[in-house]
């Protein structure tokens, strides 16, 4: 039989969307782990990221200490977090270690383009800003923020993705998510299986990427849409 064959058979068996470990259930684990990890990379980079760059001072000190984590794979800094935090986890959102991996994971892009977008806005139209009586917070909010949205979305759709690319990691914390399959599959020596689970983690990612490109569409100024909006991190000379 052909391994085609065989994913197709898995996908069609109803066993396998029932029950907590049934598609739908680790679909919803899954979902969960990135969203929180997501939301919690996104309080902790886009403040950092949004004031350096609107203040203009520190932001390569910055950028280059969030750039630190992407020399440590999330394999290692999962197995730290596992010797600091155990297994234990919180239900709905997934193993402690996971998700310590998966906010090191997201914080450094959510900075960059956040520091990058606010610095790449016309200092003439800042300038001009100020010359009419803008205070600094209507500056940033009225004026830097919806200019530099492009790049900002940009960074939040590259963390997200990574993140639910990356969340599978949570199964090797003996949690669940989409990861489970594959996981699983290795210890049963099911290659149907191994590749379900890719398949679905990929479709997620995917999905994730479409979404926030809707998103990203509505959120940038009109008079903005015309340029070809960013689709991944920038990375400042």
């Amino acid at each position: 039989m052909s391994l085609a064959g065989d994913v197709a058979r898995w996908f069609t068996a109803g066993e396998h969307w029932r029950g907590d470990f049934g598609v739908p259930h680790r679909l919803a684990e899954h979902a969960a782990m990135s969203a929180a990890s997501l939301l919690a990379a996104i309080m902790i980079g886009l403040p950092i990221g949004l004031w350096l760059g609107h203040r203009g001072r520190g932001g390569a000190v910055a950028i280059n200490l969030t750039n630190v984590g992407r020399a440590v794979p999330s394999l290692a800094i999962l197995a730290l977090a596992q010797q600091a935090f155990g297994l234990s986890g919180w239900p709905g959102f997934g193993a402690r270690p996971a998700f310590v991996a998966l906010v090191a994971l997201a914080v450094p892009p959510l900075v960059t383009n956040a520091y990058v977008g606010m610095r790449g806005v016309d200092r003439d139209v800042v300038e001009a800003a100020r010359g009419m009586g803008m205070t600094g917070r209507e500056l940033l909010w009225q004026v830097e923020l919806p200019i530099a949205t492009p790049l900002v979305m940009a960074g939040v759709r590259t963390a997200a993705v990574q993140v639910v690319a990356t969340a599978s990691l949570a199964a090797v914390t003996a949690w669940g998510g989409l990861g489970r399959f594959i996981v699983d599959g290795f210890g049963q020596q099911d290659n149907a299986q191994i590749v379900a689970g890719a398949l679905l983690v990929g479709a997620m990612a995917l999905a994730t990427e479409v979404t926030l490109a809707r998103v990203q569409r509505l959120l940038v100024p009109r008079g903005l849409r015309a340029a070809p909006a960013p689709a991944g991190e920038v990375t400042p000379a």
